[in-house]
């Protein structure tokens, strides 16, 4: 293993991607006085010709590491994720997998912070650690939420390392720039996360899914498992509405699913892993039920927006995929009134049509966008069971038409299952939008 990069004082160091992390790795690089270039394929595309003359390359996650190794040796590349790995101090819990990485890392701080530790969240979920590297002292707990583009050349693992589900989603469709070689290649660099753990290090791996319960065989940490849908032996699991933690001989109920604000048994695993994650960083197990008690998960991501006169309004805008709004809709019993549709990403709505035609809860379908009309063809319903509401042409007219038809007991539900660019700048935006509407509504309904 090559010796940790840690002097950088009159180095040339050339940084790639100019992205939130690129710039963050340029900052605090030239605060510790080495003199750092910016390289970006906005620069023109022969933007990495010269990367010989420098002494360190620090790559974005974005960029395609095979095409960096071939230009220069290999130890000479380094990452934010591969310094910071170097240089902090205090105790890094590391949390990847395919789904869930933002919901658990932020479940788990939240559960730190509650606990009176000096906790810090950050990686892919939006805050480079270099924001607060200068920060952390040896008491510190740092969630970090580390995708399989940080992970692929990473030589150390974190004191915990959570896997969750890992599949083959999101494999396609990504890109030349930033797209894995092959589905093994994927797996492996997941699997980086626990490779270089030790017997005082601790593995939380989710069971339910093949590539990830697979992944033991790689630590030599102590390992627990979590699952949504069977017993563990050591670990925690979603069981009959109730989430159980089994570890050093003790059971321990923590929660009742029903009494969790974050909606679908998708995210009952997610709940497990951050039980357990923190459970293994010394978190008391009142701590962790307050945080379950209120946590309402992510923005954009099956958001409970509001609750008016009965009918709770969802903003799950993230859902760009047939796969994620499949997963939001079998999230509720209740009778939903489901807004569809947005610009392409070439998916097969196909299961997505044929789960809308077996719910008996789909109350309505508002369409939005340019895909409605290969959404619809995959619906094969009786009309007068679901109605069908078109023609809508911005968030307002949506969310108007919605209430209107919506009673108490209701869910309103944002899961569109296309990206957003027909309509909106993105998938903020659109579920900024959504937001606004309902909290208008909210206020009419007051006046």
């Amino acid at each position: 293993m090559n010796s940790p990069q840690t002097n950088f004082k009159g180095k040339k160091i050339a940084v790639i991607g100019e992205g939130l992390e690129g710039k963050s790795s340029a900052s605090y690089l030239r605060k510790q006085g080495a003199e750092v270039t910016i390289l970006d394929i906005k620069q023109g595309k022969d933007y990495l010709k010269d990367l010989d003359k420098y002494d360190l390359i620090v790559r974005s996650p974005g960029i395609k590491l095979s095409k960096i190794e071939k230009l220069v040796p290999k130890d000479k590349i380094t990452s934010q994720a591969k310094l910071f790995f170097d240089l902090a101090k205090g105790a890094i819990i590391g949390v990847t997998g395919t789904k869930g990485k933002g919901t658990t890392a932020s479940l788990i701080y939240e559960m730190l912070k509650t606990s009176g530790k000096d906790a810090y969240l950050g990686g892919n979920i939006g805050v480079p650690p270099f924001e607060f590297l200068d920060k952390l002292n040896k008491e510190s707990w740092v969630v970090l939420e580390i995708s399989s583009f940080q992970l692929q050349d990473l030589k150390k693992s974190p004191h915990i390392a959570v896997v969750l589900m890992i599949t083959s989603e999101h494999l396609d469709d990504w890109g030349d720039r930033n797209r894995h070689e092959s589905l093994g290649e994927y797996i492996d660099s997941k699997r980086n996360i626990l490779r270089y753990q030790t017997s005082s290090d601790f593995a939380v791996i989710n069971r339910d899914y093949p590539a990830s319960n697979e992944s033991d065989i790689y630590a030599e940490s102590k390992v627990y498992f979590v699952s949504r849908d069977r017993e563990v032996e050591e670990g925690c699991f979603a069981l009959g509405n109730q989430v159980i933690l089994r570890a050093n001989g003790k059971e321990i109920p923590i929660i009742d699913t029903r009494e969790l604000l974050l909606r679908g048994n998708h995210n009952h695993e997610n709940v497990c892993a951050a039980v357990m994650a923190a459970y293994l960083a010394g978190v008391r197990i009142d701590s962790i039920k307050k945080v379950l008690k209120t946590f309402k998960g992510l923005e954009h991501r099956l958001e409970l927006v509001d609750k008016i006169d009965g009918v709770e309004y969802y903003n799950d805008s993230f859902s760009t995929t047939p796969e994620t709004a499949i997963a939001a809709i079998k999230s509720f019993k209740n009778p939903e009134i489901l807004m569809l549709g947005g610009s392409s990403k070439n998916s097969d709505f196909s299961e997505l049509g044929k789960v809308i035609s077996n719910a008996e809860n789909i109350k309505a379908i508002i369409q939005i966008g340019e895909e409605w009309p290969r959404i619809k063809e995959r619906i094969k319903n009786n009309e007068s069971r679901i109605m069908i509401i078109e023609g809508a042409r911005d968030m307002r007219t949506i969310v108007a038409a919605a209430s209107k038809i919506a009673a108490p007991g209701d869910v309103v539900l944002l899961s569109p299952a296309c990206a957003s660019f027909d309509m909106f700048k993105n998938y903020k935006d659109r579920g900024q939008q959504f937001k606004n509407e309902v909290l208008k509504l909210k206020s009419e309904i007051r006046n």
